[in-house]
């Protein structure tokens, strides 16, 4: 390609797609690489046995184990990322998990700034993404600056009765933050939102809330297709002089001034480790050879509460949450975890784990069950850790935490025991899911320890900012997508403020790298 943009983003994400509305506005011309393709409108976006026991949505693509053996990660390549398929659960950390917190197995580090650095980006990410909730609900909840813009999602009646049991209890179950219009979504289908597609029905993800308003702009062009195979540098730890990207079985370059990669917390580790040269012999911005270290991936488990008595008949079910375990154990001990609905579980959904029962059971089952997600902090380990062997992408990852997360499931099966579900089962969730990956291109305050500073950009690379769950220092117990969304918002200003004015003063218009 000829054209030269200002700003080149690699990956329409949350984190990509965010980045872009935040520099929207500046006039500054961007492009967007995306290696997929935008969703359309097909029947199989309302049909859970395409969804979750054919796999329809499911790339057919194969990640290695360090022994050889290989899995499908079940990552998604398409506009919008992941997020097009997500809970649509926009929580912010706790005010606690920018700072040091000690768990039963280590320690969480500090981040290298407070919440309250974050915090007004939290706010316009709220906005962006049109989050309903009441953070007046939670007693963990941080400070706000501002109230949200919506009343949260109500509960379906057999949903309020479980919350009702729960408070009863002594628990304080509360309004889960989320980006869902229910009325337009119940509009265009009676199912949940959780894993489940979507093209514009009333979830707002990377595409709906963020790319398409970023779209809006003239200056703003989105190239879908377009595989990224390489960044180029021509001298060490010089700027990024071009991006090679594979589109329509050919091989095209593009320069741009800055680059900011947001293809995920795997595959932007896996593109600067390609991109090794002979300058770079370990990958771009790895200086601190921390780059696809750190791996983390939250301990998460299904935890299902059955009972004859009860009839569960919500549509979509996932309306609340609990934090009473999250920064203790409820008695002093160490934190555990969030726990929060899942979306609802029908038997089409759990045939697809358990293919050997008969659908037809699994139905009869479900509809006297409460299904819920509990979810624990992954610790930072430099073993854990994803690389390249080949075409090959390896993921070394042995859980940290993990007592924890069993004591946090073991003492929610009593809370749904007292709270009327005699029979109460769990699950965790294996590396075939993306359990919130993050961490593998961290940003910190030395460039010995971190490949990113606070703003996101690469140390070794001026014009390199990596925006997506990868920069994160550490995984919390909560949904990450508002705190991905919020730092890429204070990113985009930063450009704007910092490298754009500077850009503006000192560049003739036709200037390249």
């Amino acid at each position: 390609m000829n054209e030269c943009p200002d700003i080149l983003i690699i990956g329409s994400g949350i984190g990509g797609a965010t980045v872009a509305a935040g520099l929207a506005p500046t006039g500054a011309r961007i492009v967007i690489l995306e290696a997929g393709e935008r969703l359309t409108h097909r029947p199989e976006h309302c049909d859970q046995r395409a969804i979750f026991q054919k796999q329809f949505f499911r790339p057919k693509e194969l990640w290695y184990e360090e022994n050889g053996n290989s899995f499908n990660p079940g990552n998604y390549y398409n506009v919008g990322g992941n997020s097009k398929f997500y809970g649509a659960v926009l929580a912010r950390y706790r005010r606690e998990d920018f700072a040091e917190m000690v768990h039963q197995e280590g320690i969480s580090p500090a981040w290298p700034f407070s919440y309250e650095e974050l915090e007004p980006w939290y706010s316009q990410a709220e906005t962006l993404y049109k989050v309903r909730g009441d953070a007046q609900q939670n007693p963990t909840e941080p400070v706000h600056s501002r109230p949200y813009d919506f009343p949260p999602v109500p509960d379906e009646p057999a949903i309020a009765e479980v919350r009702n049991r729960l408070a009863a209890n002594g628990l304080k179950p509360y309004s889960l933050p989320l980006g869902v219009d229910i009325d337009r979504w119940l509009g265009h289908r009676a199912t949940p939102w959780d894993a489940h597609p979507h093209c514009d029905e009333g979830k707002f993800d990377a595409e709906t809330a963020a790319l398409n308003g970023a779209l809006e702009h003239e200056n703003v062009t989105l190239i879908t297709g377009a595989r990224v195979t390489a960044l180029k540098v021509d001298k060490r730890h010089g700027p990024i002089s071009a991006v090679e990207f594979m589109k329509n079985g050919s091989l095209q370059q593009i320069r741009a001034r800055t680059v900011i990669l947001s293809t995920g917390a795997v595959q932007s580790a896996v593109l600067l480790l390609r991109s090794a040269d002979a300058n770079h012999p370990t990958g771009l911005a790895n200086s601190s050879d921390q780059v696809g270290r750190n791996f983390m991936n939250h301990n998460a488990s299904a935890v299902i509460g059955f009972s004859p008595s009860y009839v569960n008949d919500s549509v979509y079910q996932k309306t609340f949450a609990l934090d009473d375990f999250y920064l203790s154990d409820g008695n002093g001990g160490f934190p555990l975890g969030n726990i929060q609905l899942l979306g609802r579980v029908s038997g089409s959904i759990l045939k697809g784990s358990m293919p050997q029962v008969p659908e037809w059971i699994l139905s009869k089952f479900s509809r006297h069950c409460i299904d819920f997600y509990a979810m624990s902090e992954d610790l930072p380990s430099p073993e854990n850790r994803v690389t390249v062997q080949g075409d090959r992408i390896v993921l070394k990852w042995e859980r940290t935490n993990w007592d924890a997360h069993l004591a946090l499931v073991a003492k929610f099966k009593k809370v749904l025991k007292a709270a009327g579900f005699p029979v109460v089962l769990a699950r965790p969730f294996d590396k075939r899911t993306p359990s919130h990956q993050c961490g593998t291109v961290r940003m910190g305050s030395d460039p010995a320890t971190s490949p990113l500073d606070t703003y996101c950009r690469a140390y070794d690379h001026e014009n390199l900012f990596v925006v997506d769950a990868s920069f994160m220092p550490t995984s919390a117990a909560v949904n990450p997508s508002l705190t991905i969304a919020a730092q890429a918002l204070r990113v985009a200003d930063h450009i704007a403020k910092v490298d754009l004015q500077a850009r503006a003063k000192v560049e003739p218009e036709s200037a390249l790298i």
